[in-house]
């Protein structure tokens, strides 16, 4: 392996913790070791890779914004509760840092229910958006590790 390789593949591991610790870019550090790996190598097969890798993540920031939306509608959680989610989720973000923004999020659908349903049928809600953070969180690490497998495949090829 090259010095290029390793530099990239240390900025993917940090982009992979990123991605489960939200302190950090993680899907913008691994689309960015990877083209900058792409860059540097200027193979055919590195930019083949690396532009399937990017599809990956695009892909895998569409879905994982639109599935667990989509189940949280399904389970009768209204927009109005998002939105205070979204807004509660962007000030923890910066209230506490690395956890603030799911904590956030999850306060503000609880609080939002407990206005609208009252407090004992709120917890439904509540749990609905707890796993639609988590599978959120899955989808985005599994985009991410399908683009590292990408690029590791690429460095032992090139």
């Amino acid at each position: 392996m090259e010095p290029h390789d390793l530099i990239a593949g240390a900025v993917i591991v940090v982009g992979l913790v990123g991605v489960v610790v939200p302190l950090l870019p993680g899907t913008l550090l691994v689309a960015g070791a990877v083209l900058g790996w792409a860059a540097v190598v200027g193979e055919t097969t590195a930019w083949v890779l690396a532009a399937a890798a990017l599809g990956v993540l695009a892909l895998g920031t569409v879905v994982k914004y639109a599935v667990p939306h989509r189940r949280l509608r399904a389970s009768g959680v209204p927009t109005r509760t998002l939105v205070a989610g979204g807004l509660l989720g962007l000030v923890g973000f910066f209230v506490v840092p690395v956890v603030g923004l799911p904590l956030g999020f999850v306060a503000g659908i609880y609080l939002s229910e407990v206005q609208r349903l009252g407090k004992d049928a709120a917890w439904p809600a509540t749990v609905a958006a707890l796993k639609a953070v988590g599978l959120s969180l899955l989808i985005e690490l599994a985009a991410a590790l399908v683009a590292a497998a990408l690029w590791a495949a690429g460095a032992l090829a090139t």
